[in-house]
């Protein structure tokens, strides 16, 4: 014959229950925070090294373009010519590559 536990007792387990419930409930906002604050680090340090390659890049174009050649081109591309050279101004070259170009 099986004896029914006492009513203290069942009062007691419900009670560590409870507690047990109270105290996972208390831990959640904690946790969804961590989580929330780790998924922000793991995108700033993405952006961060995205931003560092941009940076990079324009570093180097930064050092290209105070060298001679770069001050060149640019020239040449808006026209300029040194003393003594003469300009020529070639027409027509995209129909002529279309034409022979296949």
């Amino acid at each position: 014959m099986r004896r029914r536990p006492l009513r203290t007792s069942l009062v007691a387990r419900w009670l560590g229950v409870a507690v047990i419930c109270a105290i996972a409930v208390a831990y959640v906002q904690p946790v969804r925070a961590y989580l929330d604050a780790r998924d922000a680090v793991a995108g700033a340090k993405v952006e961060r090294a995205a931003l560092a390659a941009h940076h990079a890049t324009l570093e180097r174009r930064v050092a290209y373009a105070a060298t001679d050649a770069f001050i060149e081109r640019e020239a040449r591309r808006i026209g300029l010519v040194r003393p003594g050279e003469t300009l020529y101004i070639v027409k027509g070259i995209e129909r002529w590559k279309r034409a022979h170009v296949r």
